[in-house]
């Protein structure tokens, strides 16, 4: 039977992984204890419940394969070096490993334990804090803002942006900014843009210790805590100089129309890490792992690969909190914008975290 070896278990690499199951050797290699659920991870910071919620076993994913808790460090073809396994050969070899962003959009902790202590220290401190600061306002600091307005609507928040415009990067229509401004500013959320900070402020992330900043247009910012919402990385430092041509300044890894790694036989590359023009979602990391899944099935039955990938219009889903924001989405082959009541059954009530459990192989009364 062939081997294939997934690297990185996020919502691509769990969709890959269970596609395969049935008919290759499948070993899934993950550094976290369980499943991170991050498109509900703002949602945690400011409800308990969650916090528990966007934790999901690995237990049930694989009915043949098997998943490995360790750090990969070092790829050589399609044979992986695993941090206390040493190296796992394999046939194929899909790269999964996503992107670093900073907490709490993102938890890089192995341990859920350590994870959720410090989801619980943030929502304590933001339970006393009267104002917080959110620098960056792309999707991550808006979504932040509307969690954190549900939630503590007393606590004052203030957006820093450098750019001239909320959202500033990706294909969006002008309504969508303004449906998110309009419902932001509603909660009393002041937005600034086109200014930056001039230092970061004297404390980590999600500390509560009041401060003062300064920003490069002169205003002075007052805030008890703050957030960092911008940085992402493509998480690809483990691969070697081999790398070195397909590999962009920012991390990501050059594919093909099929998603194979150039210039690397038998290795392929989802989600986030590719360098495929479009923004980096959950459910674009699902559509990679389905042409992944599909054309190794192909070779595995002695065909060529026939699945190919092509982006299509820009999407984007914005729940602030359970019952606000805005999206853009494609309807009848026309990009739209729709406001909170379908935003929240699309994305803001669930989080996707049904699919999510499904896909783990959790019922949903567990």
């Amino acid at each position: 039977m062939a081997r294939v070896t997934i690297v990185g278990g996020g919502y691509g690499g769990i969709t890959v992984a269970k596609a395969l199951d049935d008919i290759a050797e499948v070993t899934l290699v993950e550094q976290k204890d369980t499943f991170v659920s991050h498109a509900a991870a703002l949602r945690a910071v400011v409800d308990r419940d969650w916090a528990e919620k966007i934790f999901l076993p690995y237990d049930q994913l694989l009915t043949n394969g098997r998943v490995i808790h360790g750090t990969a460090m070092a790829v050589r073809g399609t044979t992986v070096e695993v941090s206390g396994h040493g190296p796992i050969e394999a046939d194929y070899l899909v790269l999964a490993t996503g992107t670093a962003y900073p907490f709490p959009a993102k938890h890089m902790e192995p341990s859920s334990v350590v994870a959720k202590a410090r989801i619980e220290r943030v929502h304590a401190n933001l339970e006393q804090s009267s104002r917080v600061l959110i620098v960056g306002a792309g999707a991550v600091g808006i979504e932040l803002a509307g969690e954190i307005t549900s939630v503590f609507p007393d606590v004052k928040v203030t957006m820093l942006e450098a750019a001239d415009k909320i959202l500033p990067a990706g294909d969006y229509k002008p309504e969508i900014r303004e449906a998110i401004s309009a419902q932001l500013t509603q909660r009393g959320v002041e937005i600034i843009t086109g200014d930056s900070l001039g230092f970061l402020p004297p404390v980590d992330v999600g500390v509560l210790s009041p401060f003062r900043v300064t920003t490069q247009g002169g205003r002075r910012l007052e805030a008890d805590m703050w957030f960092r919402a911008y940085g992402s990385a493509a998480a690809t430092g483990f691969l070697s100089e081999d790398y070195d041509e397909v590999r962009h300044y920012d991390g990501t890894i050059r594919v093909d129309d099929y998603l194979r790694v150039m210039d690397h036989p038998g290795v392929w590359a989802i989600g986030d890490i590719t360098d495929v023009r479009e923004s980096k979602r959950a459910d674009a990391a699902r559509a990679h792992a389905r042409v992944v899944a599909s054309n190794i099935a192909d070779l595995i039955a002695g065909r060529e690969p026939s699945a190919t990938y092509t982006p299509g219009a820009e999407r984007i889903i914005l729940p602030l909190g359970p019952g606000g924001g805005a999206s853009q989405i494609l309807r009848d082959g026309v990009r739209v914008v729709v406001g909170p009541e379908e935003t929240s059954r699309i994305k803001g009530e669930d989080l996707f975290l049904g699919f999510v459990r499904q896909e783990l192989g959790i019922e949903q009364d567990a």
